[in-house]
């Protein structure tokens, strides 16, 4: 690998506010571009996300990130982990590398044209290589460490309705082999075939069940659409045209995301509405190994209708003696039960429960909507919790900062 000189290092973090200004006009012409030549890599990217821009605006905050950084890369903290792992849920290669760099910079010139000189285009080559070796090397762990290889053969061998929006899938694999361990909060890439789009489709869905190695569990929210919103074209797929017996083809769990199980500190699991799933797999493992952790589950939905996991998270509430649950409903309806299908209505107030959450040492696990983490995260470092102790988790091309 080529290193950069400090001429090119000045150049690339001189040129970082280019993207800031005219980085989503560059990603969005990157993305047609190298579409254009390779329509085979539509399969590896979400096209929903392709077509409302959040895929590209994201990618060109990423870039600025890394020119910004440029001299000082450990600013980026677990950016570059989290990444590694989405891509090695995709299957991301190594030969993937030189294509995306060949247009990216391409898009570059195309975009900016006179206004990049060949040794600024030179700079940003070699570091578009030092960061494609950055990340080929964490992903080679990644797949090193994985259970199996790329996409592998499920079949459905049960289909359970968990809520009005919520459906839960147990895949067995379809040779008879072991499911194979992950770590709680974990999640796995779903592959299905889009008519509509003509190309595969890989959708990310946290495992919601503690590892055993029977089966692995993902809970789908149906993404229904609306005015300004596209329907999910995998998430309804999977609600309506997969049922038990059928094959689905999986990529091995990964994500940053995970419980510790090697403490023994209290754990405070906060989630909005689908987010629920990494939590149930976090709870379900902590009650499997009969964990003397205190635990507060704290839980936000409209109202019991779209309550997924109700009657379960009831019952390990009874059982679990270390297990303390605060469930908000914003809508209660009229058969919702205060007491025992939700404890509180609005909204997920801190201050109504600070007695269950703020407790010492403790880890909190947040997953939700973009909006619904931020308020929350925001919240606890305002109560004074460190924000080492604060893990979230971001599907799609969502960012808390």
């Amino acid at each position: 690998m080529t290193a950069l000189t400090a001429d090119q290092i000045a150049r690339v973090k001189a040129t970082a506010p280019v993207f800031a200004v005219h980085g989503t006009t560059i990603t969005k012409h990157f993305y047609q571009r190298m579409f254009n030549a390779h329509p085979e890599l539509k399969n590896l990217f979400n096209q929903t996300h392709q077509q409302s821009g959040s895929q590209p605006e994201t990618l060109a905050r990423a870039v600025y990130a890394y020119a910004a950084n440029i001299d000082n890369l450990g600013a980026l903290g677990g950016a570059v982990t989290h990444i590694a792992h989405k891509h090695a849920s995709l299957n991301i290669r190594p030969e993937h590398y030189p294509i995306v760099g060949r247009h990216l910079l391409g898009a570059v010139v195309d975009v900016l044209g006179d206004a990049v000189d060949q040794a600024t285009l030179d700079a940003w080559t070699v570091a578009y290589e030092q960061l494609a070796q950055i990340m080929i090397g964490v992903e080679a762990k990644l797949y090193e460490a994985a259970p199996w290889s790329g996409f592998r053969p499920f079949k459905v061998m049960r289909k359970q309705v968990e809520s009005d929006e919520i459906t839960s899938f147990y895949l067995a694999p379809a040779d008879g082999a072991p499911a194979g361990g992950f770590e709680p909060g974990q999640y796995v890439s779903v592959k299905r075939f889009v008519d509509q789009l003509g190309v595969d489709q890989p959708r990310q869905y946290s495992l919601s069940d503690a590892p055993h190695g029977r089966w692995l569990r993902i809970s789908v929210k149906r993404e229904a659409g609306a005015a300004d919103v596209q329907p999910g074209h995998v998430s309804n797929l999977m609600h309506d045209g997969v049922e038990q017996g059928a094959i689905v083809h999986v990529s091995a769990p990964m994500g940053e995301f995970k419980l510790d199980r090697q403490k023994s500190t209290p754990v405070v699991l906060i989630s909005g509405g689908v987010g629920i799933t990494p939590m149930a797999s976090m709870l379900a493992t902590l009650m499997a190994e009969r964990s003397e952790r205190q635990v507060t589950f704290v839980h936000a939905c409209r109202n019991g209708r779209v309550h997924a996991f109700r009657d379960w998270l009831r019952r390990s509430a009874a059982e679990y003696p270390n297990l303390k649950r605060a469930v908000f409903y914003e809508a209660v309806s009229a058969e919702d039960r205060v007491g025992a299908d939700y404890d509180f209505e609005g909204r997920v107030d801190l201050a109504r429960i600070e007695a269950d959450v703020m407790l010492p040492d403790a880890d909190y696990y947040i997953c939700g909507p973009v909006a619904f983490m931020r308020a929350q995260r925001e919240a606890l470092v305002a109560r004074g919790v460190e924000p080492a102790r604060i893990h979230t988790e971001i599907f799609g091309s969502g960012m808390l900062d």
